[in-house]
């Protein structure tokens, strides 16, 4: 049973969503990509209030995906990557990313902070970042 609720479609679109955001990454990076999807919709907290599904949390606008944007999203899942999907979908965790509600690509090191939020680490070239408790309970 998943954390969430989704259906094959859906599974497929963070599927893409995770090639086309961190694919050079190797599967875990990928699965971290999931990791803060799924994340955004379980919290419905601070930026992310009402996002009930997968279509919200990939299309959200402003402070969706960048991915969207680029073709390479739009091209269709692979199985391997629909079964990551699957595995963030379910629950499974991968630290720094695992309470993280955003994370992004610099061209140096990691800011301590992003908009206000903490530093929960960095997986090559992504650095993820996490709300307190308090924000955003859900995520813990």
């Amino acid at each position: 049973m998943g954390v969430i609720k989704t259906n094959s479609e859906n599974t497929r679109m963070l599927a893409r969503l995770m090639r086309a955001e961190a694919e050079g990454e190797g599967e875990l990076g990928m699965l971290m990509v999931g990791n803060v999807g799924v994340n955004r919709i379980r919290g419905n907290c601070l930026d992310f209030k009402n996002i009930r599904s997968i279509p919200d949390m990939v299309y959200q606008s402003p402070g969706g995906f960048e991915a969207i944007q680029k073709s390479y999203f739009y091209q269709r899942a692979r199985d391997k990557d629909v079964r990551l999907a699957e595995r963030a979908i379910n629950g499974e965790r991968q630290h720094p990313a695992s309470n993280a509600l955003w994370f992004f690509r610099p061209s140096g090191n990691c800011p301590a902070t992003w908009w206000d939020q903490t530093h929960s680490g960095r997986f090559k070239s992504h650095c993820f970042y996490i709300p307190t408790q308090g924000d955003c309970p859900n995520v813990y």
